[in-house]
């Protein structure tokens, strides 16, 4: 994940003091996103000489006081529309210790998955009836997290990691006034992030302003603990997993991230689809997925980040992001893998799948001509594969990366030893390896190959291109390639549908050109045109994207 930080203000009325605290953030640089909760209109005023003055201000409105949280969540999705990787809240009162900004910023740059919590060290200014009252916080979120993880879950210095905080802010209703810092910071822990305290000195100015109303505000605060309650005891047996079995949260490239599952598990699949045929096999599948989904926190946030960012481009039409989403997305990638296994066996038939552009493609292979089919992680191209293969219907190779799914693939060689013919195995896209392909396309041979991953090779060959509305890497390979190779370039997807598949065949270009001194340019925009399509492919079919890793991610760890 690229560590790229701003900072949220939420601000009712404290038009006396904010200046100060945004002169003080100025000499950090980094970009401060201002919420209004409905201020009276000398603060209105005041924000807006200072949005004027500040460069790094941004200013944002509410129409009226909806509360500090509310303040929060909105300035939250605004940093996650700017692309931000993490925000830093801080109060508009002067009551936190900006000194400590450094230090939360580099805890938070070590640890991008975790929330870093700021735990007051208190002076003498501050009350003691309420240091005694977080006491009593304290206990019921030690209750509800069965943890003492969390040191203190009402300060409003906090660094948050934002994709997945507005992951669930899109899915849970959080409370918009004074219980908000502390439901969101226990429901982050229940979704698996993990919480850092950072110790910071806690001021108390006097004559300061307080919103806090006693009665009002600890009756919503007892109700909330109420909730959380309840809401920790059907999870009570995921938490005291956790806590036996910590989880890790390094980023890896996608090609060295281990698979996950033994070669039991798939001995077990398939052993059940040959006795019980497929519907057992899902039936079990389904429970495997299920246990995948509850203990692999990086795949649920990867789902969680492609069906936010699908769910906002597509105006609300496709599948919101959530944990019943993510689980059906997942078990949609598992079920893939169990058609591929079917296909190879024999027991899928060509009946099965539609191919309204089959005209065209049968037009490709009576001209004798290779072509690039570029594909993507969407749907089920390896099942086509297994039905031409077997079928004799064309001469078409697979070009991929398998180092990372040894156990699968080499399962499918178990059930077929076809599964290794025609499948190209690469590293990179190196000189060696466009000899390779152009033989087989001058003896007129089908190379499917995907656009949407980067090269295991830590070569840099990527390229940024818009993606569901923000910028993520894209290789180069396949399209510096299709250039060497000069041949047609289709776009080639297996889409599920209710009845069975569809394959998509479109042509991208009658060959891919790439002039000198303008390579670079070239190459970008055909991979934005790629990027495109594949959007709008992702629309048509939004559960069967299959990158279950940090796309968007700008520095992945190699």
């Amino acid at each position: 994940m690229r560590f790229n930080p701003c900072i949220i203000i939420p601000i009712y009325n404290h038009k006396d003091t904010i200046a100060a605290v945004v002169d003080r953030l100025s000499v950090y640089g980094y970009p401060v996103l201002i919420v209004d909760d409905g201020s009276d209109q000398a603060t209105r005023h005041t924000l807006v000489q200072l949005a004027e003055q500040q460069p790094t201000v941004t200013l944002f409105h509410l129409p009226q006081n909806a509360g500090k949280g509310a303040a929060v969540l909105h300035g939250m999705r605004q940093a996650h529309r700017l692309g931000f990787s993490h925000a830093l809240q801080v109060d508009a009162d002067g009551q936190h210790d900006l000194d400590d900004v450094p230090a939360f910023m580099s805890v938070g740059e070590s640890n991008p998955w975790a929330v870093i919590s700021g735990k007051p060290i208190y002076d003498a200014s501050a009350p003691a009836g309420r240091r005694y009252g977080r006491l009593v916080t304290h206990f019921w979120v030690w209750v509800e997290t069965l943890s003492f993880s969390i040191g203190d879950s009402m300060c409003g210095f906090r660094l948050y990691p934002v994709a997945p905080t507005v992951q669930l802010i899109d899915r849970v209703r959080i409370p918009s006034r004074m219980a908000f810092d502390i439901e969101i910071i226990v429901r982050l822990f229940w979704a698996g992030l993990p919480v850092i305290n950072q110790p910071t000195r806690v001021i108390y100015p006097e004559g300061g302003l307080s919103h806090f109303d006693m009665l009002r505000d600890n009756v919503r605060i007892s109700a909330m603990h109420t909730r959380l309650f309840f809401g920790m005891l059907w999870r009570s047996p995921l938490l005291l997993w956790r806590k036996c079995f910590p989880r890790r949260f390094e980023e890896q490239h996608w090609s060295r991230q281990d698979e996950r599952g033994t070669s039991l598990g798939l001995r077990l699949v398939m052993l059940t689809y040959r006795l019980l045929g497929d519907a057992g096999a899902r039936a079990l599948l389904r429970l495997i997925v299920l246990w995948f989904a509850l203990t692999s926190g990086r795949a649920r946030r990867a789902s969680y980040e492609y069906l936010s960012r699908l769910h906002q481009v597509s105006g609300g039409v496709t599948p919101a992001p959530g944990w019943r989403n993510a689980y059906r997305h997942i078990l949609s990638f598992a079920e893939s893998g169990l058609d591929k296994l079917a296909a190879w066996t024999g027991r899928v038939a060509h009946r099965a799948i539609r191919f309204p552009q089959q005209p065209a493609f049968e037009t490709l292979l009576a001209s004798g001509k290779g072509a690039v089919l570029l594909g993507a992680h969407l749907g089920n191209l390896e099942m086509l594969r297994a039905l031409a293969n077997l079928n004799g219907i064309a001469r078409v190779n697979a070009v991929v990366y398998t180092e990372h799914a040894q156990r699968f693939n080499g399962a499918l060689s178990s059930v077929n030893p076809q599964f290794q013919v025609n499948l190209l195995q690469i590293s990179d896209m190196g000189p060696d390896t466009a000899i390779r392909l152009r033989d087989k396309v001058d003896q007129g041979e089908l190379l499917v190959i995907v656009g949407d991953r980067t090269p295991p090779a830590d070569n840099g060959r990527v390229v940024p291109a818009q993606f569901l509305g923000h910028e993520a890497l894209f290789p180069q390979g396949p399209f510096i390639l299709g250039a060497l190779l000069e041949c047609p370039v289709y776009l080639f997807f297996c889409l599920k549908t209710d009845t069975g598949y569809q394959v998509e065949f479109e042509a991208f270009a009658e060959q891919l050109v790439l002039p000198r001194g303008e390579r670079q340019q070239a190459i970008s925009r055909y991979v934005q045109q790629y990027a495109d399509r594949l959007a709008w492919y992702c629309q048509q079919a939004p559960l069967q994207w299959f990158n279950f890793f940090d796309f968007w991610a700008r520095n992945r760890k190699q």
